[in-house]
């Protein structure tokens, strides 16, 4: 078990950064925006918040982050959220790089059109009742290999999925008011 608050990376290139901050320091987490490969030194967790994700993957090539972060999703808890769970995904439709670092097969902006972003509550394995998920053109994960287990749907589809101490939404927890995803993710460090 960690001592100290845990220190956790989030990718700072775009998308709702500053929102996770909040959420783990009110959560009690220590947190480093991860904008170059030296700021993933020390780190216990990283997030890959949304954003777009071909626009990620030029800032990444740019700074030379694509690797340096591929590496650091294969070792450390990590939640991807959105555009996040994009790059996590083994599996991308229309087929773009990732990080293959969850077998989970994923469409980009299969919820494309502004009316499919949503603010829902739906059952969750997670404790406390309906979660609050806020979908903002979101990707929809289409398939899920061995050993994920599905922590939330949207309808039919998985929404919320972890395997082993990846966790991947493609929901924005950040932008709502129910903390529950990232209290999970910071209980997965613990036990990292």
């Amino acid at each position: 078990m960690m001592t100290t608050a845990p220190l956790i990376g989030v990718l700072a290139l775009q998308g709702a950064s500053d929102a996770h901050c909040r959420m783990l320091e009110q959560r009690g987490a220590r947190v480093r925006n991860v904008r170059r490969p030296a700021d993933l030194d020390g780190l216990d967790g990283l997030i890959l918040p949304g954003g777009e994700s071909t626009a990620m993957l030029r800032l990444m090539d740019r700074e030379g982050l694509f690797e340096p972060l591929r590496r650091a999703v294969q070792s450390l808890p990590c939640l991807g959220t959105c555009a996040g769970t994009i790059l996590l995904a083994e599996t991308v439709e229309p087929v773009q790089p990732s990080f293959a670092a969850l077998p989970i097969t994923v469409t980009r902006n299969a919820y494309g059109r502004q009316n499919d972003s949503a603010i829902l509550n739906a059952q969750t394995a997670l404790d406390g009742g309906p979660l609050e998920m806020v979908f903002i053109r979101a990707p929809r994960i289409d398939a899920v290999g061995e050993g994920v287990t599905v922590l939330a749907r949207r309808g039919d589809d998985p929404v919320l999925v972890q395997k082993g101490h990846t966790l991947a939404c493609t929901f924005h927890p950040e932008l709502g008011s129910d903390p529950r995803v990232h209290a999970y993710f910071l209980a997965q460090i613990g036990h990292h």
